[in-house]
């Protein structure tokens, strides 16, 4: 059975919205689209590739998924390592309105019970299914301990609006500390493995 990860890049302020590009997602008026590009280099490119060699399949939301489609099969060369496999391996992408999906290796879900579907999806895969972006699939997947492994890197830059990735009203979740590195540029890269719930007490 394959092990499910997320993987998310966010600002100080939690902001995961848009990181790639201005045009990326101007959903809700956000007009500061592409903050994650100053901060790319190799340590950022290595780590990035790490997680990409693991992958056995992709799962992803509607939007990502949309935003995926229109510019990974544009890349066709079989030696990148990030688009050789997005343009290989299954898809599955989580939308009850997304009517066609025509980027080749791609299976639409959602239609029954997600919960079910992804946890057979995890039962057939090789390797991990990994989640990129995809913050309303994020959310779910968490609430509903479907994820094993979550990937944060936060960014050195807050821009004070923009969707999140924890909002009011997630679930209470525990996270075990699992590695840490920085990049030169000073993205701060965290990965935790899923605990459960919290603990509480007093001081």
């Amino acid at each position: 059975m394959a092990s499910l990860s997320i993987t998310t890049f966010l600002t100080l302020d939690g902001v995961m919205q848009a990181p790639g590009g201005p045009e990326e997602d101007p959903s809700g008026g956000f007009d500061l689209g592409g903050w994650s590009v100053p901060y790319g280099d190799e340590d950022f490119n290595a780590f990035m590739t790490g997680v990409f060699d693991r992958v056995g399949g992709f799962l992803l939301g509607r939007r990502t998924y949309e935003i995926f489609a229109g510019y990974w099969p544009k890349v066709t060369d079989p030696a990148d390592p990030i688009a050789s496999r997005l343009n290989s391996l299954p898809k599955y992408v989580a939308s009850k309105t997304l009517e066609k999906a025509d980027w080749a290796g791609t299976t639409v879900i959602g239609g029954g019970d997600l919960a079910e579907e992804v946890a057979a999806i995890k039962e057939r895969t090789d390797g991990e299914l990994q989640v990129h972006g995809s913050g309303e699939l994020a959310r779910f997947l968490l609430a509903h301990d479907l994820a094993d492994t979550l990937h944060l890197l936060t960014f050195p830059v807050v821009l004070g609006k923009g969707r999140r990735l924890f909002a009011d009203g997630a679930v209470p979740t525990a996270f075990r500390h699992k590695e840490a590195r920085t990049t030169g540029t000073g993205v701060a890269i965290h990965s935790y493995e899923l605990a459960g719930r919290p603990e509480y007490g007093s001081y």
